[in-house]
C-alpha cells in the first residue's frame, strides 16, 4: 500500500507550474521508492523545513501530521508543526511583531481576513488557485477570499448540526431519535423524568472558552429565522442583538440554562463554564446524560474502544429543525491553509493541501470530511464521517459556515466567545448581545 499521490489531484498546468518552481535535484533515499513516484512533482526542496501553526492540538494534531507524512517522507521536506491553545489570540500579535509561521491553518475566515488585510499573507499561487476552483464549491472558495483575492484554501470540513447520543441507551428506554424541535424538547422532558439529566455540555477551551455556545446560537438561529436572516446577521446587515437573535439565544437557554436538563454527570448549570469541551460528552458513556450537541470532529475525543455506530455505544443524529417545512439547515465549519511566505517548498506544500489525495489521507487518518469534491467517500470508514459527508452532500440541505468564524476576529473570536461565557454564567440575554453589538468594528 503506497502513499496517496498527486496525479489525479493536480491539473497538468498546476504540475508544470510547480515543476518549474521546484526545479532541482529531488530528495535521495525515499524518492527512489516506487511508492513515492506520485510525489515527483513536489521534488527539489529536500532538506528544507516548513513551519506550520494552528489551533489543532493533542490527538487530533497527531492525526493531522499523519495525513501529510507521505509528503514529508517522499519529498524530504520537514513540516515543523505547532498546535497552540491561544492560536486565535496570539497570531495577530505575532503578525504585528513580524514573527509568523510559513503556513497557518485558520479555523476562522474572519481571522484570515484580518491577517490578510494586514498585508502579511501571500495570495494563493496560480496553481493553488486553479486547484481550489477545480475541487471546491463556490461558497468554500468565497470563505477563503479577501477583497477579491484568494488567500485561504480549504483543507478540512465538519458538520456542527449534530447531537451525540447512545443508541443502546435509547433502545433500553424505548426512546427514538426526534425529527422536530418539539420532539427534541419532549424527549428531553421524558429523560429528565427518569432522573437522568438529558444534556451535558462544556465550553472551557483555554483562550477560546465560550465557542460551543456560539454554535448552539447559530444552529438555532438557522432553524428559527432561516438562512437569509442568518447571513444578514453574520455580515452585520442587521444588529447583533436583533430581536430574532435574542429569541434564538433564549431558546438555547431553555436547554443549557435549564437546571432540569443539565449538566449530567458534571454538575449544575454553572459547571458548563468550567467543563472542558473535550470532556463534556463523556457522561453519555456512563449514562449520566443522554444528549450532547457537538460537531463531527468530536469523534476524536471519545475513547478508542467506544463503539460508534447506529446501534452502538455512541452515534449522532441531525439537530432537528423547528419547522421541517422550512428546510434542512446544516451548520458546519472548516480549516483554511494560508501562507506567509512564498518559497518553493511552501508553494509545493500548499498545492498538495488542495488535492483530493490529501483529503483522502486526512479522511483515512482521522475520519475528517473535506469539502473537496474529489474526496473518495469510500475511504471514510467511520459512521460519523459517512453521516457528515451525506449531510454536506444533501442537495436539500441549506449549508452555512459557522457564523462566529466569519465575523471580524474582534467579535467572532473575542467578544462573542466571552459574551457567551458570561451568558452561561447567568448574564441577561439581551444585555449580553447588545454588549457584543457595541464591539463590532466600524
Amino acid at each position: 500500500m503506497g502513499f496517496p499521490g498527486v496525479p489525479r489531484a493536480a491539473t497538468a498546468a498546476a504540475t508544470l507550474a510547480l515543476l518549474a518552481a521546484c526545479a532541482g535535484p529531488g530528495p535521495s533515499g525515499p524518492a527512489e521508492d516506487p511508492a513515492c513516484a506520485p510525489y515527483a512533482a513536489y521534488h527539489g526542496q529536500a532538506g528544507s523545513t516548513i513551519t506550520v501553526s494552528s489551533s489543532i492540538r493533542g490527538v487530533e494534531a497527531d492525526k493531522l501530521v499523519q495525513a501529510w507524512a507521505g509528503f514529508e517522507t517522499c519529498t524530504g521536506i520537514t513540516i515543523d508543526y505547532t498546535g497552540r491553545a491561544d492560536f486565535e489570540k496570539s497570531l495577530p500579535v505575532e503578525v504585528a511583531a513580524g514573527h509568523v509561521p510559513d503556513v497557518a491553518l485558520f479555523p476562522q475566515p474572519g481571522l484570515l481576513a484580518l491577517v490578510a488585510r494586514a498585508g502579511r499573507l501571500q495570495p494563493a499561487p496560480a496553481a493553488v488557485a486553479d486547484n481550489v476552483r477545480r475541487y471546491f464549491p463556490a461558497d468554500w472558495q468565497r470563505y477563503g477570499t479577501v477583497d477579491g483575492e484568494l488567500y485561504g484554501t480549504p483543507i478540512d470540513g465538519n458538520v456542527k448540526s449534530l447531537v451525540w447520543y447512545s443508541p443502546k441507551f435509547f433502545a433500553a428506554h424505548g426512546w427514538t431519535v426526534p425529527q422536530t424541535w418539539a420532539e427534541l424538547i419532549g424527549l428531553s422532558d421524558r429523560i429528565a423524568g427518569t432522573g437522568t439529566k438529558p444534556w451535558c455540555a462544556g465550553i472551557e477551551s483555554g483562550g477560546s472558552t465560550g465557542w460551543p455556545v456560539t454554535d448552539w446560537l447559530e444552529d438555532v438561529l438557522l432553524r428559527t429565522a432561516g438562512p437569509a436572516v442568518y447571513d444578514e446577521w453574520v455580515e452585520h446587515r442587521i444588529p447583533f442583538d436583533d430581536p430574532r437573535v435574542v429569541a434564538a439565544l433564549d431558546r438555547v437557554g431553555g436547554i443549557l440554562r435549564n437546571p432540569r436538563y443539565v449538566n449530567g454527570g458534571l454538575g449544575g448549570v454553572a459547571s458548563i463554564a468550567t467543563t472542558a469541551y473535550q470532556e463534556a460528552g463523556l457522561p453519555i458513556l456512563t449514562h449520566d446524560c443522554a444528549l450532547h450537541h457537538q460537531a463531527s470532529f468530536y469523534t476524536s475525543f471519545w475513547p478508542a474502544n467506544a463503539d460508534i455506530a447506529p446501534d452502538g455505544d455512541l452515534y449522532a443524529f441531525y439537530l432537528p429543525p423547528v419547522d421541517p417545512a422550512a428546510g434542512r439547515p446544516v451548520l458546519g465549519a472548516g480549516v483554511f491553509a494560508a501562507a506567509f511566505t512564498d518559497r518553493p517548498e511552501v508553494q509545493a506544500f500548499s498545492l498538495y493541501l488542495t488535492t483530493p489525495d490529501f483529503a483522502d489521507s486526512r479522511a483515512r487518518t482521522s475520519g475528517i470530511v473535506s469539502s473537496n469534491k474529489g474526496l473518495d467517500r469510500d475511504v471514510l470508514t467511520t459512521p460519523i464521517g459517512k453521516l457528515s459527508a451525506a449531510l454536506l452532500a444533501d442537495p436539500e440541505a441549506a449549508f452555512r459556515f459557522d457564523g462566529s468564524d466569519q465575523m471580524p476576529a474582534a467579535v467572532g473570536a473575542g467578544t462573542f466567545w466571552s459574551g457567551m461565557t458570561d451568558w452561561i454564567r447567568g448574564a441577561d440575554t439581551a444585555t449580553v448581545l447588545h454588549r457584543i453589538e457595541t464591539t463590532w468594528p466600524a
